[in-house]
């Protein structure tokens, strides 16, 4: 079994599926190819890609910004029946419909002051909410008791993991995760730390705190 990597980070779409699937072309049946990307769009247009050909692809995060594509050859590229100009006009790119400078910060596990258990209802509302827009943030920072909303057993788990599936930036303050017991139980995203967060906000073109 042959295994072959492709380096396609820092190429925009559809560069990676294009490099991908001449690497594939050059594969026997069961040879493994690695793609290594820099964002979940990437990955998202290369499972396409592998399902449109019959491949089998798992998808890693295996840190910020970096990805890998495993890709199974299931039949070899020359069995190819359609033309090489109609197959590179089949890759299409996957919108990435996050807004570029946009920051949501969640600095607490309810929304508003008050009643706990009406904060509790509208943060998980407004999470729902934010997987409903037509334009997502880059990214969402969870600090202080925010720290519990991407943690197991949270309301707003399923919703997070659906906006971090579609490439949102998901950092969770470390210092947070420790001081309340609960960093084995981080369930989404990754950690962070008060440089990045400094970071993020500074280079934010839009910041929004529910």
């Amino acid at each position: 079994m042959e295994k072959k990597i492709v380096d396609a980070r820092g190429l925009a779409c559809p560069l990676p599926v294009v490099n991908a699937k001449k690497a594939a072309e050059e594969l026997h049946t069961g040879d493994v190819l690695t793609v290594l990307v820099d964002n979940e769009i990437a990955v998202q247009n290369l499972q396409k890609f592998a399902k449109q050909k019959g491949y089998t692809a798992v998808g890693e995060k295996k840190a910020e910004k970096e990805y890998e594509v495993t890709i199974q050859v299931v039949s070899a590229g020359g069995a190819q029946t359609v033309a090489a100009e109609e197959q590179e006009e089949e890759v299409a790119c996957a919108v990435d419909v996050r807004k570029n400078g946009m920051v949501i910060v969640l600095s607490a596990n309810v929304m508003g002051t008050g009643d706990e258990k009406l904060g509790t209802s509208l943060m998980k509302a407004f999470v729902f909410a934010v997987t409903k827009q037509d334009v997502l943030p880059e990214t969402i920072l969870c600090y202080n008791t925010g720290a519990y909303l991407t943690c197991e057993g949270a309301d707003t788990l399923e919703d997070l993991k659906i906006l971090e599936a579609e490439g949102v930036n998901i950092l969770t303050c470390g210092t947070c995760l420790d001081f309340y017991g609960i960093k084995d139980k981080l369930a989404v995203g990754s950690v962070t730390n008060m440089y990045e967060i400094v970071e993020k906000m500074e280079q934010a073109k839009n910041i929004i705190r529910p």
